[in-house]
């Protein structure tokens, strides 16, 4: 299989860049999601409607991924599995994902869940900035560039 973007869809703030990348590098992206999103008619664009069931998302991404996959996702747990049969991930704000961190990650994610679990809510995550959106712009595309180079 060739390099491909796969992208947990749901709640993703980039796919506009996804897309701008994937047109410029000729890349394959197929957006994955409970519900049918719109996105824009082009053949590299693919959109994968699964159940509603809970993590099918998540699962028909770690069955896709391969290691020329670039999975797009903020689902740590998701990062892990797909990290393991050795897809690039990256996170919405360029962060990647690898063996190195993902299991600090996941232990991390383990204790803010207990933390959130006794604390009243306050607030979600900061809001999504410029900066993020720059970031993910060009870890997707080094990511994309070294796939493509490699194939």
């Amino acid at each position: 299989m060739s390099v491909h973007v796969l992208v947990d869809a749901d709640a993703c703030p980039v796919k506009e860049e996804i897309y701008k990348t994937a047109y410029r590098l000729k890349t394959p992206v197929t957006l994955v999601a409970n519900a049918y999103l719109r996105l824009p008619n082009h053949p590299l664009l693919t959109m994968k409607v699964v159940s509603d069931g809970f993590d099918a998302a998540d699962d028909w991404i770690a069955e896709n991924a391969t290691p020329q996959s670039v999975v797009i996702t903020a689902d740590i747990l998701l990062a892990g599995r797909c990290i393991e049969v050795g897809a690039t991930v990256l996170a919405p704000t360029g962060k990647p994902f690898n063996s190195s961190n993902i299991g600090g990650a996941i232990a991390t994610r383990a204790i803010m869940a207990d933390l959130r679990a006794g604390l009243e809510q306050t607030g979600g995550p900061a809001p999504f900035s410029n900066k993020d959106r720059s970031q993910f712009l060009n870890a997707l595309d080094r990511e994309l560039q070294r796939l493509i180079r490699a194939a």
